[in-house]
């Protein structure tokens, strides 16, 4: 299974043509998508109009819901940005580090476009959903 991070939904729903959008556009309805509870709440607030807010809820109601957090991940995404920050890496947001460590703990590919996720994937064995 596939959890699409916010960074990917936002340019998605702009309709940019980034690498990763396409690789969202292609898998939809191919491959089992996943989004969390948490990315939920960043790609909806984003919406300025009901009608769109709406269109992007459903989509994203059809998926399977991840719950990021719960005390087991949040100690893990702890020890994971101590782990980051002992070889001079600092992750710069806790939600982030929340979602590489549900998906490392849960052995989900993450698709993502944001560069905060790139040190869980070389050091701490984040999957990227990129081919």
């Amino acid at each position: 299974m596939i959890l699409v991070d916010s960074s990917v939904w936002i340019d998605y729903f702009r309709g940019l043509a980034t690498p990763e959008a396409g690789r969202l556009d292609a898998i939809l309805g191919q491959e089992p998508v996943a989004t969390g509870d948490l990315i939920l709440a960043e790609v909806l607030r984003g919406f300025a109009h009901d009608r769109d807010f709406e269109r992007a809820r459903r989509l994203l109601a059809a998926l399977v819901l991840v719950e990021i957090g719960g005390e087991r991940i949040a100690v893990q995404a702890a020890r994971n940005f101590r782990a980051l920050r002992a070889r001079g890496v600092t992750a710069r947001k806790t939600i982030d580090t929340l979602i590489a460590t549900r998906c490392i703990e849960s052995g989900l590919a993450l698709l993502y476009s944001d560069r905060d996720f790139d040190p869980f994937v070389e050091h701490l064995g984040l999957r990227s959903a990129m081919p």
